[in-house]
């Protein structure tokens, strides 16, 4: 008999993974398809076929479909401290904000209609309208995220003229974001003054020219720099923008509505107290301090702003209907300033005391079952969280963590460890053990953390 007559068919090989609640179908068709192109070469070249049925086959399919699946989890418990973390979907949301956004994703909306008049609306006007309330700004809009913001905001009121930044502020961000490569995408020409760590006013002033249309100032988001430095405010940029007739830009990268109270946040501008500066626009994003969807929130002068809303950009930016219910009530919440943290679950990690954490981490201590022989050991000890997310990166908050050491194994091993649970761990490494930082885990997400480590105990 040929050996090849064990090698499954398709139809087989999808009915056996959906017998083992597996992918399978179209998901998996490629890999699928690989393995036995793989699978016919080693029973072509083999004198001892590694198989000896159409059963072990398949289960040899199953286990490297379970090895490589590129499926990824629905959530994974953020145990890192780092409360805006990028790579881990920046701000969660509440659940509360999708139960009030569901009528109108399940059904038709006014999203560009007028009800009054039954003509074609403008899409997006309550959010406009939040915006304005919620900063005093002249008008405000909303496109897909901050770096769409920033260069519609240069490619609507600059476009072949001069922008003039300094030298410090051409920062790069996540994922290869160069400020000098959206200046020049922008059709703008960039004016570097200053030197990398100081840059007066008059440089700005002098680099002037009847070509240049604005000053934009940019926030560092990522990095903080000290000792012989000199930077430029935004309200002595603003003024000298006027004095010249020109249009003064920020690009704050992270901002909020809300006044926080937490000790090291309480001097974290709002964005009203931001275009008190007298700047014309600013923009920032919605899924960071804000704890909102992606979003480029831009705010500032009315003419400035109808601008870019009537740029032919703008609609290859704007936000689709689903993002702009969240947005909106997202925005919504901070109408109510005492009851921001119970709404958003971003303000409520960086507005937390450091009581509030201990409860949920007693909690879990006290939930893990570890055996008197065990070769772990975990102890609850002081720590310090980061907002993250290019927010404020020096800024760091008081919490308390799980510290967990074996024996023999290394921190890498375990913490690839809890990746593998059934609801990923994401811990961080600190003096070579895994440290996990109670400030990000959810209050949610403390039977599934505590059943990971039990789990991961009961290895030994």
């Amino acid at each position: 008999m040929s050996h090849f007559r064990m090698l499954p068919s398709i139809t087989e090989a999808d009915a056996f993974l959906k017998s083992r609640s597996l992918p399978a179908g179209l998901e998996v068709r490629e890999q699928v398809d690989a393995f036995l192109v793989q699978a016919r070469q080693t029973l072509a070249l083999a004198q001892d076929p590694p198989w000896l049925s159409t059963q072990e086959v398949l289960e040899t399919l199953a286990n490297e479909l379970v090895q490589t699946s590129t499926r990824a989890p629905d959530r994974v418990i953020n145990a890192t401290g780092v409360i805006v973390h990028t790579n881990l979907g920046r701000a969660p949301l509440a659940a509360e904000l999708f139960q009030s956004v569901q009528n109108r994703l399940c059904a038709y909306s006014p999203l560009e209609f007028d009800l009054k008049s039954g003509e074609r609306g403008e899409r997006g006007e309550r959010v406009q309208s939040l915006l304005r309330a919620l900063s005093g700004a002249e008008a405000g809009t909303a496109v897909n995220n901050n770096a769409a913001a920033v260069f519609l905001m240069l490619r609507a009121l600059a476009s072949g003229k001069e922008v003039i930044v300094s030298r410090g502020e051409l920062v790069e961000i996540g994922d290869s974001f160069r400020i000098p490569d959206i200046l020049r995408e922008a059709g703008v020409t960039l004016v570097e003054v200053g030197t990398t760590n100081r840059t007066r006013l008059s440089d700005y002033e002098q680099a002037i020219t009847e070509n240049t249309a604005a000053l934009l100032k940019v926030h560092p988001s990522n990095y903080e720099m000290r000792g012989f430095t000199a930077e430029v405010m935004l309200p002595e940029l603003a003024n000298l923008a006027h004095q010249h007739n020109l249009t003064s830009l920020y690009d704050w990268g992270s901002g909020s509505f809300y006044h926080f109270s937490q000790g090291p946040l309480r001097e974290h501008a709002t964005a009203a107290q931001v275009l008190e500066s007298g700047v014309d626009v600013i923009a920032f994003s919605g899924d960071k301090l804000l704890g909102g969807v992606q979003a480029g929130l831009v705010l500032g002068r009315e003419v400035l702003v109808q601008k870019l809303r009537k740029h032919p950009l703008y609609r290859a930016l704007r936000l689709d209907k689903g993002t702009l219910a969240l947005l909106e009530e997202t925005l919504s919440a901070y109408l109510d300033p005492a009851h921001v943290p119970e709404r958003i679950p971003t303000v409520r990690m960086l507005e937390e005391s450091k009581d509030e954490i201990r409860t949920r981490a007693e909690y879990t201590l006290a939930r893990l079952k570890l055996s008197e022989d065990s070769h772990y050991t975990c102890e609850l000890q002081e720590t310090v969280s980061l907002a993250g997310g290019g927010a404020l990166p020096e800024l760091t908050l008081p919490s308390l963590a799980l510290v967990l050491k074996h024996k023999e194994q290394s921190a890498q091993q375990l913490q690839a460890r809890l990746r593998e649970a059934s609801v990923p761990v994401i811990t961080r490494i600190q003096d070579e053990h895994v440290w996990l930082d109670f400030r990000t885990v959810l209050p949610g997400d403390l039977a599934d953390l505590a059943d990971a480590l039990n789990a991961l105990c009961l290895q030994n």
